[in-house]
């Protein structure tokens, strides 16, 4: 962290809170998980972290994401204090 010209203290990372469900909380071992990441990262930079983690090599390299309850891409850019949910694949009919 450094200080800002009006005193304020400027953080450099902001947090994302990413959710696991089925399979993937299970292969993480946790069906949330707060994240502090540098400001300006994406969807790709958080599952790049998620597939880095104990247990990450357990979810495919491309899953289906959203971005405070709206798909979103990996290119998405994510501004802090998002939610993240990393949906696994849904069978049945």
């Amino acid at each position: 962290m450094h200080t800002g010209r009006a005193g304020f203290i400027l953080s450099e990372t902001m947090t994302v809170t990413v959710l696991l469900f089925a399979s993937y909380a299970d292969a993480l071992g946790k069906s949330a998980i707060e994240l502090d990441v540098a400001p300006g990262s994406t969807v790709r930079d958080i599952l790049g972290t998620l597939l880095a983690m104990p247990g990450g090599d357990r979810l495919p390299p491309r899953p289906l994401v959203a971005v405070n309850r709206e798909y979103a891409s990996a290119a998405t850019t994510l501004q802090g204090g998002e939610e993240v949910a990393v949906i696994p694949p849904v069978a049945g009919g």
